[in-house]
């Protein structure tokens, strides 16, 4: 249930539902109205973060996130649910707060481009702490999230420290979390490499050109990222689906159900 509005208390009301604010403001007995709630606020936290742009095979990572987000935004409006987002980037963000139809998809559609171009045009350009970016992104929704509301997380798994936890876990008391992370056969360490090679990679908004012992060093450290992501994530008992950027994201559906 939802609430509509405050009007006279007349008999027969629930006494429960009275306001006593207003009924102590204006000196006289006031009701609380309240309606079938039809339409659940949906919430993306969509991460477009630098670290999100580089793919091996098929698609950046950040092409991927942007993919899964409009499909999830899809179906959140074919079910008749209202679409409201956060989606962050290093260079730019936008906040939409939960709308119907198609102002809800199409709104958040415009702002995946917006801010994956900005990305895209600032990626050479110093990144501030992925972890100081995360956690203002977390309170950031906190504002912007209903109680009630279901939040969707969409990230690489990056920038997710104790401070982001505590700010979930407030978040979870009113919410239903789920998360899902985008990866790559590079960071999940299922590419066939040759003996010597040299690969290209982004970290800490850095790019970096890997050898073999350079690429064994920068899994280490991703799949540390992606443990540490899973574990805050369990201890939330928040859901988590991986979703790979090197196949089609109609080839992983069933990981959305």
């Amino acid at each position: 249930m939802e609430f509509a509005e405050v009007r006279h208390y007349q008999q027969g009301d629930d006494v429960r539902t009275i306001d006593w604010r207003v009924t102590a403001r204006t000196g006289k007995a006031h009701t609380k109205l309240f309606v079938e709630e039809r339409e659940r606020p949906i919430l993306l936290l969509v991460d477009m973060k630098h670290s999100l742009y580089f793919g091996s095979q098929l698609l950046l990572q950040s092409v991927q996130v942007a993919h899964l987000a409009a499909t999830l935004g899809w179906n959140a409006i074919m079910q008749g649910d209202r679409l409201g987002a956060l989606v962050v980037g290093d260079s730019a963000h936008r906040e939409l707060k939960p709308r119907a139809r198609n102002q809800g998809i199409l709104a958040l559609i415009s702002a995946l481009v917006a801010v994956h171009k900005s990305q895209l045009e600032a990626l050479d350009s110093p990144h501030e702490d992925g972890q100081a970016l995360m956690l203002q992104a977390c309170q950031r929704l906190a504002r912007l999230a209903k109680p009630g509301s279901l939040i969707w997380i969409i990230t690489d798994g990056n920038g997710f420290g104790s401070e982001c936890q505590q700010a979930l876990s407030e978040l979870k008391r009113h919410c239903e979390l789920a998360a899902f992370v985008v990866t790559d056969p590079m960071r999940q360490g299922t590419l066939e490499l040759p003996r010597q090679f040299t690969l290209p990679v982004r970290e800490s908004g850095r790019s970096l050109i890997l050898d073999r012992s350079g690429y064994d060093a920068w899994l280490g450290r991703q799949r540390a990222n992606l443990a540490q992501f899973n574990t805050l994530m369990q201890q939330l008992k928040v859901p988590v689906r991986t979703l790979d950027a090197g196949r089609r994201l109609n080839q992983q559906l069933t990981l959305l159900r």
